[in-house]
């Protein structure tokens, strides 16, 4: 049975999503420097994708069995797999700032499609005030760093950063209206991974990127913390929690995790915190409940 509110136990594994995929942030832009876009994307889903099958063989997960997921798998993979080039990619024309700005607005994509899937998810007017609020934190706390002037083909990677938020919403209602709602999150995520990896690593291959002749150990921690823990442990955590609980409420959650990014940078790099990301978090903290009542 699918929840329409969330738990403690929800919540619990929301904020560790959003903490780990803020933190991902600043890997995967660091990591840039030593491996190119659609090779870090798609090498991580390789290994993360081989992390899954383990698991679920020693879990006892039918992965190949015949469920009519086929479809929505394959769906969902493709989605998953461009949104991920449109963040890599993105990431080389437009600051962290801005390409996070316009990713989370994925939130709107959900709360719009699942009326349409799902009509217990409709949000009320107080619902839609809660979001609104919700993401004007978030662009609030990025506001410097986004009205700062950049290149001027800054505006194709703000594009990606749009697009990749459709496509992320676009996959978590895929989920929901096909047959993968009732499929185990192992295989959701396999879908999607495996699908991620063929497309991503076949565009890297036929862009002509170059694979990194040596993986110093600062791009092995990089690229793992990636691979094992944000695109296995994180993912299955999300999926899982897709098909237990409202899609629209654990969207608005996802909010957190620029504001989680910024947060990890003032306790792990001594960024300091400021007065903005204080406001920012306490009107955030105010949406997700308006949201969530």
């Amino acid at each position: 049975m699918r929840q329409s509110h969330l738990d403690p136990r929800a919540v619990a594994l929301l904020l560790l999503c959003c903490l780990l995929w803020g933190i991902n942030q600043v890997a995967a832009k660091a990591a840039l420097t030593e491996i190119g876009p659609l090779w870090q994307a798609g090498l991580r889903s390789v290994v993360a994708g081989v992390l899954v099958w383990l698991w679920s063989a020693g879990r006892g997960v039918r992965l190949f069995g015949r469920d009519g997921s086929l479809g929505g798998g394959l769906l969902a993979g493709a989605l998953f797999a461009a949104e991920f080039a449109c963040i890599f990619v993105g990431l080389q024309y437009t600051s962290a700032s801005r390409m996070v700005v316009f990713i989370y607005l994925s939130p709107f994509v959900v709360a719009l499609g699942m009326p349409f899937i799902a009509r217990g998810e409709r949000l009320s007017g107080r619902q839609w005030a809660g979001l609104v609020l919700a993401f004007g934190a978030v662009a609030f706390a990025f506001a410097e760093g986004f009205s700062a002037p950049h290149s001027p083909r800054q505006w194709w990677g703000d594009a990606l950063g749009v697009a990749a938020a459709v496509l992320w919403g676009g996959t978590t209602l895929a989920i929901r209206a096909t047959r993968l709602a009732a499929a185990p999150a192992e295989k959701t995520l396999l879908y999607q991974l495996a699908v991620s990896a063929l497309a991503l690593c076949a565009a890297a291959a036929f862009a002509g990127e170059p694979l990194p002749a040596q993986w110093s150990p600062r791009l092995l921690g990089l690229f793992g913390f990636q691979a094992v823990v944000v695109s296995f442990v994180s993912y299955l955590i999300w999926f899982w929690l897709v098909r237990h609980y409202a899609a629209t409420r654990l969207a608005v959650f996802t909010l957190s995790t620029p504001l989680f990014g910024l947060l990890a940078g003032a306790l792990l790099l001594g960024e300091g915190i400021s007065a903005r990301l204080v406001m920012a978090l306490a009107a955030l903290a105010a949406g997700i409940v308006l949201v969530n009542r």
